[in-house]
């Protein structure tokens, strides 16, 4: 066992004295040591309730044979980092969370590790670990949070937190009173867990599954579902068979794995968030999955789902459709079977005692809700390395757009400039120097996407950026758009009111520039100065990479 090295010989007897001092007892040195990786804070709502979580987890670990040892990662809450600085440290925590995750479990010599993130980069950041370290693994998450509700005419409606940004934009525009605005505020997230819709948090928990790396029901079952509780014993027992079997991270995610993770991701129709994690978790795997197989994957896989921002359905109602596994089972012509899983065999175990597809929540694929997957990754002399669109969440009138560029080179120009009616129908709004470097930090647009979309103007008014979206962003929302203005993209050449082509159904985003236009502007493009000069994300600016390359760092 790994962690002989901190408890067995003569030598470890110093090790052995502080291990006692912990209450270990003789008897438990000879057991596994567990590391439970517990993401819990009282500032992130998805992650309040996870010290139960872990509590949970421990007994399963307990109950198998093992002796665990919880300690906690960081976590930000993208909703309240939402829309100022806060946001620059989002993307940058991914980092962060692998970095202190590899620097525990090292330190510390454990034999295997148990996860519970719940929310947007602590997902995919304790994946990136896993994979690095390569110890035996099993998640569980904190599971999602269940939608709120209001009555409307007469009915009870389901919103969550997106219904409220949306709100803003029309309290703006006059539509809303501001009673009502606070009545929406009050209602829209009842309880703990990650936010109810299809955002980013609960896409990656659903792709965990699809990994292979988490339990059936980790990515569906409610927060305060009796059921999560029990799923969190279950991956306490879990890891222990994990270690027995000396089934690592590694075998379980393989270029297999990550291309079942897209079919899952794009059936969907999850947040296009998911599309930079997924790069990173490959990159940390030592796979390359250029973004081109991600059109392969979409072009051929029907989008089944219409989960919030996208349709009126959220993830409680996924859930009682049978989860992740029912989708599997519906897609499962298109996913490698033979790909391994923490379940206790191959995916296709899963599949096998999935329940079927409802046909409502989840489509059936002679019935889907499009012939092609929620996710397209755009090329064009605008975005040389590809930019990315949730084209699930377009409106049909949208997937084909062209229009002048509005020109911003910030969230905070562009939310002032829709809030004060400069942008009209037909216009596209240009964010950037919010790139992974530019911003630093790759910061999310669902304020400025929200505003749009409650002024009534997602289905006129299209928005690219070489920053990110939230996973409950719609409309015809464009980001990632690489290489960014930072490093030279020709992003950075455009100019107010130059035509950009946008066309979602033949991956193509660009302007209409020459190629000798592009370079003669860019030789005048002032040489970019970093907006941060200190700290963190000083450090972060140096070293990430590009969007395209997941937003990984420099080895």
């Amino acid at each position: 066992m790994r962690s002989d090295s901190i408890k067995k010989g003569a030598e470890r007897a110093p090790h052995r004295a502080l291990l006692r001092s912990l209450g270990v007892s003789p008897s438990d040195f000879n057991k596994p040591f567990i590391g439970v990786v517990n993401s819990f804070t009282e500032i992130v709502p998805g992650h309040q309730h996870l010290r139960a979580i872990a509590d949970a987890v421990k007994f399963g670990i307990r109950q198998a044979g093992g002796v665990p040892f919880e300690f906690n990662t960081i976590a930000v809450c993208d909703g309240l980092a939402m829309n100022h600085t806060g946001m620059k440290y989002s993307l940058a925590s991914r980092e962060l969370i692998a970095d202190t995750v590899e620097v525990m479990a090292m330190a510390h010599s454990f034999d295997g590790l148990v996860f519970i993130p719940n929310c947007d980069k602590v997902i995919p950041g304790m994946l990136m670990a896993a994979v690095r370290l390569n110890i035996p693994a099993v998640f569980v998450s904190g599971g999602p949070m269940l939608a709120g509700h209001l009555p409307v005419d007469g009915k009870m409606k389901a919103i969550d937190l997106n219904s409220v940004f949306e709100a803003v934009g029309q309290f703006v525009k006059g539509d809303l009173s501001p009673e009502k605005l606070e009545e929406i505020e009050g209602a829209a997230c009842p309880g703990c867990g990650s936010c109810s819709g299809l955002f980013t948090a609960n896409t990656m928990n659903c792709l965990t599954e699809a990994l292979g790396m988490g339990l059936p029901g980790n990515g569906t079952i409610p927060a305060v579902d009796a059921r999560r509780s029990s799923l969190a014993r279950k991956a306490g027992e879990t890891i222990m068979r994990v270690v027995a079997e000396d089934l690592k991270p590694r075998d379980i995610i393989t270029p297999k794995a990550i291309h079942n993770a897209f079919v899952v991701d794009v059936a969907l129709g999850g947040s296009s968030n998911s599309v930079l994690h997924l790069e990173a978790i490959a990159h940390e795997a030592g796979i390359e999955f250029p973004l081109t197989k991600i059109n392969e994957i979409s072009d051929k896989t029907p989008c089944l789902c219409r989960i919030r921002p996208a349709g009126e359905h959220h993830i409680e109602d996924l859930d009682k459709a049978g989860g992740i596994p029912a989708v599997m089972r519906e897609l499962s012509s298109l996913l490698k079977l033979d790909a391994r899983s923490v379940f206790g065999g191959l995916i296709g175990d899963v599949v096998k005692s999935a329940l079927p597809a409802d046909g409502t929540v989840i489509r059936h694929l002679n019935d889907p809700v499009t012939s092609k997957g929620g996710i397209a990754i755009l090329f064009g002399n605008l975005a040389p390395e590809g930019s990315v669109v949730k084209r699930s969440a377009v409106a049909p009138e949208m997937m084909v757009h062209t229009g002048p560029a509005r020109i911003f080179n910030s969230e905070e120009e562009a939310t002032r400039g829709i809030i004060d009616n400069q942008i009209k129908a037909g216009d596209v709004v240009v964010i950037r120097y919010e790139g992974p470097r530019g911003g630093p930090g790759m910061r999310e647009m669902l304020t400025p996407t929200s505003i749009l979309a409650g002024m009534g103007l997602d289905k006129s008014v299209a928005l690219i950026t070489d920053g990110r979206f939230s996973g409950a962003t719609r409309g015809a929302s464009i980001g990632h758009v690489a290489p960014e203005a930072a490093l030279g993209g020709p992003i950075a050449a455009l100019n107010e009111g130059d035509i950009i082509d946008i066309d979602i159904p033949n991956h193509v985003l660009s302007v209409r520039l020459s190629d000798a236009e592009i370079k003669a502007r860019m030789e005048k493009v002032p040489a970019f100065q970093p907006k941060i000069k200190t700290g963190y994300l000083k450090r972060y600016a140096l070293q990430v990479t590009s969007a395209s390359r997941g937003a990984v760092f420099e080895t």
